[in-house]
């Protein structure tokens, strides 16, 4: 009799174990905190990652490009060279070589580039490169190397080429060129979006493009390549704006599943971005 007690007990006890495991186990996969926040462009059979902070700043850099005008190569260059340059990061510091160096591209006010605020601007740091890219004859067919070394005169030429792939992955797909391949894996966001704040940073970006709110939505009118950079755009600044749905030809990202870009239940054209509701 004792045994057979012995035994219930030992039974009931590993229960009571495996239910407290299963519960800690269903409460930390459901955790925010134990997601690593992300973005990933796909190239082919290739993957390249960025920290948010980064990709927002690949978005914006790319963004201007495509507001110029200017082929994705130009962004696939420009990239390479803020990732050599500072990481990506408006860094307000620079090194030995260029101790006034600034901003992401590390552009320095005492060779021209421009005041100390602004280089550390990321859309007139971003112009300013472009400005002179654009006067190096045939950088759209050069090496990344030899089209960055020529706008930026670096003590490190070949530094360049170790960007190439990763500039080339996030550009494609920031420029609208590579549909539906920029994916950011991100926690909820904890505070309310702004619409206006949205349409602020696509006009930032991309310049004039009509925009309609509608609650917390903001749809635009805009296809193929334009429209892919948008939705993009968007997903890289899911982070600070608070967006949680992107929907482009199509396909939609939705923030809170965390796999990417799926068929659209919605397959009208146009982009519609939808930041988070206030918290009750």
């Amino acid at each position: 009799m004792r045994r057979f007690r012995r035994a219930i007990v030992a039974v009931l006890a590993l229960a009571l174990v495996a239910g407290a495991i299963y519960a800690i186990v269903a409460v930390l996969q459901r955790s925010e905190t134990l997601v690593t926040e992300r973005c990933v462009a796909v190239a082919g059979s290739d993957t390249h990652e960025l920290a948010t902070d980064q990709a927002a700043n690949a978005s914006l850099i790319s963004a201007i490009s495509v507001q110029r005008g200017l082929p994705p190569r130009a962004a696939s260059i420009a990239l390479a060279t803020a990732m050599q340059e500072s990481r990506l990061r408006n860094i307000n510091y620079g090194d030995e070589a260029g101790p006034d160096s600034r901003g992401l591209f590390q552009q320095r006010p005492s060779q021209g580039w421009g005041t100390e605020a602004q280089v550390m601007d990321p859309v007139y740091a971003s112009n300013a490169f472009y400005d002179g890219l654009v006067k190096v004859p045939g950088f759209e067919t050069m090496e990344i190397t030899q089209a960055a070394q020529a706008v930026q005169r670096s003590a490190f030429p070949r530094a360049y080429a170790q960007h190439e792939a990763m500039g080339r992955a996030f550009a494609s797909a920031l420029t609208g060129h590579s549909e539906s391949s920029l994916n950011c894996e991100l926690r909820m966001p904890e505070a309310a979006g702004d619409p206006a704040a949205v349409v602020d940073g696509i006009t930032t970006a991309f310049g004039g493009h009509a925009a309609t709110v509608q609650g917390r939505s903001v749809q635009l009118e805009v296809a193929g390549t334009q429209a892919w950079a948008i939705a993009h755009w968007a997903v890289a600044n899911a982070k600070s704006l608070s967006i949680t749905q992107v929907d482009a030809a199509g396909q939609t990202w939705n923030r809170e599943k965390r796999d990417g870009w799926h068929a659209s239940a919605d397959p009208s054209e146009g982009v519609t971005i939808t930041v988070s509701a206030p918290t009750t």
